[in-house]
């Protein structure tokens, strides 16, 4: 089963959180592409996601999962006591994105934005596609 994470390869802390999937799953198993990126638009068209998103989305088993639905689902594939935030999938997603959306319109504001990409090493660039 592919996963794929789809990111704004342009936030500071859209990288950082990258790096912190990378870490918590030495398998491999959650692959990357920016949202900038012409596969990541690529990607975007064929799940038919809404027009200008800039979300942090999740592609798994054929479906697509946007803001908060994603962030959870992801984190049911690390390890260690990284998949208990998976179970906050029980609040109701207008909640739950309401919460995603706050940090996210102001993360720009609140962790920058990045002039250069991060030189992934040989193992972590295989995770990434182009």
């Amino acid at each position: 089963m592919e996963r794929i994470v789809l990111f704004d390869g342009e936030c500071n802390f859209c990288d950082q959180s990258v790096q912190f999937i990378i870490k918590r799953d030495p398998k491999g198993n959650i692959k990357f592409a920016s949202l900038q990126s012409v596969i990541g638009k690529e990607l975007l068209n064929k799940y038919n996601a809404p027009e200008g998103i800039d979300s942090f989305v999740l592609i798994e088993d054929n479906n697509c999962y946007y803001k908060s639905s994603a962030a959870l689902r992801v984190c049911k594939n690390l390890r260690g006591i990284w998949k208990m935030p998976y179970v906050l999938l029980v609040i109701p997603k207008p909640i739950r994105d309401f919460f995603y959306g706050l940090i996210a319109k102001n993360r720009y504001k609140w962790f920058g934005t990045k002039e250069k990409c991060m030189l992934p090493s040989s193992d972590e660039r295989k995770r990434f596609l182009s």
